[in-house]
């Protein structure tokens, strides 16, 4: 643990910030190191995998509680032994129940009951996860299927999640009744005051484990890399998300298991560029096919198109293709394809060549250049 970085560094944020700021950083730091967008590189894939276990920390109220308290160790594996903390429960207080303090003296009276404590057994759902699928435009566009793989907990295989050696099973807590807490009564000047703590003999859970699992070290819960194929819809754009509902982790005491969201990252396209449902490109002709006009081919999402380019087009014109841009997500129309118009110069020009060009522009009048004309006629008025 003294290698690693502390997590709010790796985050690129401080140590007040928001779920939605850890949040935002860890999408912009996910989308820069991902492999598939720096194949080869080694060190942006350590910093991906340091990026995502950052992550899993700091989006994790309960994780993050420990670690601002105890560092590394207090998100290490083993923590919660001494101090009746379960490292999977996300409980940072070992069951110790704060707000029974302060119903003592606001809520319930001196030496009354405070609230009721919730069941420790209980079942309950287990936490969502998220990662990151990197896409090409076409893809995004068409749609696709693709297998993702991360890592996810689950109940431990050997004890079925119980967290006790095969052929055993845990004891009800002698010492607080199966209910993970114990109350204690303390004399003050007030009077005498009752809070409930976490039972230190069952960690909080209510449950004594004489003979540990070996796979899960009785915790009961393993992680586990997963594999699940994905159905992308045409139409999905950069930064969206794709919810899997169950491919979370585990649930606890039989509850349901979180949802995997799959936020999607689109490759920048060499040519075509989105807006809303919308494809602009730029296409380069030439002085010539401007002037006169002429047939072109246009490249497209569905493939080449021709194009007839009217007689004199100019630079920054925009034409439009109906229909040939991305599907609205859920199949409900699709958007069009805009072209702007670039005129190329020509360069590197022979003598004949340049001969017949100074001929041309011998042989032009103002009539065949309005805006130059134009232009010409302003600084005249103004001067004159």
């Amino acid at each position: 643990m003294a290698d690693k970085r502390d997590y709010y560094e790796v985050m690129g944020v401080p140590r007040n910030a928001t779920e939605e700021e850890i949040k935002k950083a860890y999408r912009k730091l996910a989308k820069q190191y991902h492999p598939d967008l720096n194949p080869g590189d080694k060190n942006a894939e350590e910093k991906f995998k340091e990026v995502n276990e950052a992550y899993e920390v700091l989006s994790d109220k309960d994780k993050r509680a420990r670690y601002d308290q105890f560092g590394h160790a207090g998100v290490d594996a083993g923590f919660g032994g001494g101090t009746g903390g379960d490292p999977f429960s996300g409980d940072p207080f070992g069951g110790v129940d704060l707000g029974d303090i302060f119903s003592s003296f606001f809520g319930g009276g001196f030496g009354g009951g405070g609230r009721r404590q919730a069941n420790p057994n209980a079942p309950r759902r287990g936490s969502d996860l998220e990662t990151n699928l990197v896409i090409s435009f076409e893809e995004a566009a068409k749609g696709c299927k693709k297998t993702i793989h991360y890592t996810r907990v689950e109940s431990c295989p050997k004890c079925s999640g119980t967290g006790a050696e095969s052929g055993t099973q845990p004891k009800t807590c002698p010492q607080c009744n199966g209910t993970g807490q114990v109350r204690i009564s303390q004399r003050t000047p007030f009077g005498v005051v009752q809070t409930s703590r976490g039972c230190e003999r069952c960690g909080g859970t209510g449950r004594v484990i004489e003979s540990p699992c070996k796979n899960c070290g009785g915790t009961g819960r393993v992680k586990k890399d997963q594999a699940v194929e994905v159905t992308v819809p045409a139409g999905i754009d950069d930064g969206q998300v794709l919810k899997l509902g169950g491919h979370g982790n585990a649930g606890v005491n039989g509850g349901p298991s979180g949802d995997l969201h799959v936020y999607i990252s689109v490759r920048p396209h060499a040519i075509f560029e989105r807006r809303g449902n919308d494809v602009w490109c730029e296409m380069p002709i030439t002085f010539t096919q401007a002037a006169l006009g002429a047939e072109v081919t246009v490249p497209t999402l569905d493939g080449r198109v021709s194009y007839q380019v009217h007689e004199g087009t100019q630079p920054g014109d925009v034409f439009k293709l109906r229909g040939k841009g991305i599907q609205s997500l859920g199949g409900r129309g699709r958007g069009d394809q805009y072209v702007r118009v670039t005129i190329e110069v020509p360069r590197n020009l022979s003598a004949k060549q340049k001969e017949l060009l100074k001929e041309f522009d011998s042989a032009s009048g103002d009539k065949n250049y309005q805006k130059r004309k134009s232009f010409f006629d302003k600084i005249r008025d103004m001067f004159d």
